[in-house]
C-alpha cells in the first residue's frame, strides 16, 4: 500500500499541495481529480520520488520512499507519464525491454527470464503483434499500450499513471482505462474525465487548490453539490450499469429586475 501523510510542497514561495492524504490499496484504482492547477500531477510525482515533499511522507508497504534507493524504487512502482518518446527510433520490443532495467544488475544484458517477462507483458495489453514495429509509427492508442506493457515488464506492485488518456479518442480511452483495471495489482491514476473515474475508479481523491475537497467512494465524491463547488460548473447525476453518470451545464445567474 502507498499512503501519503500531511503532503505540502511549493514551487519556490507558491504553495501547490497543503496538508494532502491519500491511500493506495492493494488490488484498487485510486482515482487522482480535480482542476487544471489543483495540484494532481504534483502528488503523482511524490508518491514515486520524482518530488520531495517540504513538510508529510510517503510510505511504500510500510516503510519511507525517501529511504528507498531509485532502483528500489523502480522495483515497487512504475510510472507511465503523458506520452513521451514519440520519435524514438526504438521497436516496440526494445522500449518494453526498458522496463526491465531495474530488475538488471549494472553488468548484466536481458536473459531468457526478461524475454519472457517482455513476451509476458505485450501479450497482456494485446500488443504482441506490434513487437517488431517501431515505436514511432503507431497510433496514440498503441502507444499508451506498450506504455503500459513496459510498466508491466517491471514487475512493479503499483501502477502510477498521469493523464494515460490524454489526447486519446473515446474508444482508446476507455482501452487503456480497461487495461489498467485489468493488469494491474495496485493503481494510481490522474485523470479530467470525470465519468472516466466514476467508471473505471474505485476510490477518488478530489483536490482543490492543493487540498482534499473530497476523498472515497465514487458514489460519495462525485457529489453534484461538491462538484459545482470546486469546478463552477452545474451537475446533475444519474447512473448507469450502477455507476455514477454525469451530465455538466453551465451555471445560469438569474437576470436582474428592471424597473
Amino acid at each position: 500500500m502507498i499512503v501519503a501523510d500531511d503532503l505540502h510542497f511549493g514551487y519556490g514561495h507558491r504553495p501547490v499541495l497543503r496538508g494532502v492524504g491519500l491511500e493506495a490499496r492493494p488490488g484498487r484504482v485510486l482515482g487522482l481529480l480535480g482542476p487544471n492547477g489543483s495540484g494532481k500531477t504534483t502528488a503523482l510525482r511524490l508518491l514515486y520520488g520524482s518530488l520531495r515533499p517540504g513538510r508529510g511522507r510517503v510510505t511504500v508497504d510500510g516503510r519511507s520512499l525517501q529511504s528507498l534507493r531509485p532502483r528500489e524504487v523502480a522495483r515497487r512502482i512504475a510510472v507511465v507519464v503523458q506520452e513521451s518518446d514519440a520519435d524514438t527510433m526504438l521497436s516496440v520490443r526494445e522500449m518494453v525491454t526498458l522496463g526491465r532495467l531495474p530488475r538488471l544488475g549494472t553488468f548484466r544484458r536481458a536473459g531468457a527470464a526478461d524475454r519472457r517477462a517482455v513476451d509476458g507483458a505485450l501479450a497482456r495489453v494485446g500488443a504482441a503483434h506490434l513487437a517488431a514495429r517501431r515505436y514511432a509509427d503507431l497510433s496514440g492508442g498503441e502507444r499508451q499500450r506498450v506504455l503500459v506493457a513496459r510498466a508491466l515488464a517491471q514487475e512493479a506492485g503499483f501502477l502510477l499513471l498521469d493523464e494515460p488518456t490524454n489526447h486519446l479518442d473515446i474508444r482508446y480511452q476507455h482501452e487503456v482505462l480497461g487495461l489498467v483495471r485489468e493488469v494491474a495489482t495496485s493503481a494510481v491514476v490522474v485523470l479530467h474525465d470525470l465519468n472516466l473515474a466514476a467508471r473505471y475508479c474505485d476510490d477518488l481523491v478530489l483536490l482543490d487548490r492543493g487540498r482534499v475537497a473530497a476523498a472515497g467512494a465514487p458514489e460519495e465524491v462525485l457529489d453534484p453539490d461538491v462538484l459545482k463547488r470546486v469546478y463552477g460548473i452545474g451537475v446533475t447525476r444519474t447512473a448507469v450499469a450502477g455507476r455514477p453518470q454525469l451530465l455538466f451545464h453551465p451555471l445560469v445567474e438569474p437576470l436582474p429586475v428592471v424597473g
